[in-house]
């Protein structure tokens, strides 16, 4: 089968991430799903963000009304932040907002001009566009911070679950792949009754370009379920085997960042430094060259899981060197490899 190709908060790209017209756009362009990162408002209703930090993607900072629901120093999964965060805001307040881009590097003409969306404005969307379209367009939400809504009083696996039952959607054949970080998310939907594909995602915080290995840094270093009990297993434990069949007991397939399946890799100068090959006087990806291929995919597909790879963007800042500046590369070298999807 063609891999699924998965829009990441949208057509994050070219508008403002996770908003109606994001939404649209990658629609337009052809997606056969369309991912919405959820997080609750302070009245329990599920909106797409990929951040409860309303500073990160709003433009809240600005709105003196707001001004004092700054809250300094509030812990997100151990990580302490400065902002203003949805649980303090009912829908009404947050819909007066405007999104704007998070990527200082990607068209900011539209920001302030669209608003955030609700769980159940995407789900009214996909079935027009299916229905309009003749195809059937799936939705991939993700249980964002889903430990830390818990503590709050508002749990996303509970609203998440009843809004899949309502749509008509809870049997293995639906278009809908329900995510998450936490294993734990994952199994009290599926402890609920819901049927969806789901899929255990797997992080790191970042590459390590001397070895081509990954670092694991807080708070992306293990899933914060198994933070907060004293779990000291990192996410590189979910890709081994054993890791792979604790998976297949609750899930239906991993969502792995890109580089446990193509690891990258810097070069070292006679003194054992990190080279600039560009000369643009920074060190990045554009200064790595693609390794050997894991196995990955290969021990994920023997258990009968699939594999949804992320994530996928065309700049050239975002490609190891080998790929040449050419995001169709990339694509085609994990396309070979067997990845069922990509966002």
């Amino acid at each position: 089968n063609a891999p699924l190709v998965i829009a990441h908060r949208g057509a994050s790209g070219y508008l403002p991430e996770s908003t109606l017209e994001a939404y649209q756009r990658a629609i337009d362009l052809g997606a056969d799903a369309i991912e919405p990162d959820l997080i609750s408002t302070k009245d329990g209703v599920l909106i797409a963000s990929h951040y409860p930090n309303l500073a990160m993607n709003t433009d809240v900072a600005s709105r003196p009304e707001f001004a004092s629901r700054k809250r300094e120093n509030w812990p997100v999964d151990g990580e302490m932040q400065s902002g203003w965060f949805a649980h303090d805001f009912t829908l009404a307040e947050i819909k007066t907002l405007g999104v704007v881009t998070t990527d200082p590097e990607r068209p900011q003409q539209y920001n302030g001009r669209f608003r955030i969306v609700t769980l159940q404005e995407v789900i009214d969307l996909v079935k027009a566009e299916s229905k309009r379209l003749g195809r059937s367009i799936a939705i991939y939400p993700e249980t964002k911070n889903p430990t830390y809504h818990r503590d709050l009083g508002l749990p996303l696996e509970d609203t998440l679950v009843s809004a899949i039952r309502a749509a008509g959607w809870n049997s293995k054949t639906a278009p809908v792949f329900v995510q998450s970080f936490e294993p734990g998310s994952l199994k009290a939907m599926r402890a609920m009754g819901l049927q969806v594909r789901m899929v255990q995602l797997i992080d790191a915080d970042g590459y390590d370009l001397e070895t081509g290995g990954l670092s694991y840094a807080p708070p992306f270093h293990r899933p914060y379920d198994w933070e907060r009990p004293g779990d000291q297993r990192l996410f590189s434990a979910m890709v081994t085997p054993g890791g792979l069949a604790e998976i297949k007991g609750y899930a239906d397939g991993i969502g792995p960042w890109k580089p446990y399946i193509v690891p990258v890799q810097g070069q070292l100068d006679d003194a054992g430094r990190l080279k600039d090959i560009n000369g643009d006087g920074k060190i990045d990806l554009r200064d790595t060259s693609t390794r050997n291929p894991t196995s990955l995919i290969a021990d994920a597909h023997k258990l009968g899981l699939f594999v949804h790879a992320f994530t996928f963007r065309n700049e050239s800042r975002n490609l190891a060197q080998s790929y040449l500046g050419d995001p169709r590369a990339e694509y085609l070298q994990f396309f070979r490899l067997g990845v069922d999807g990509v966002f």
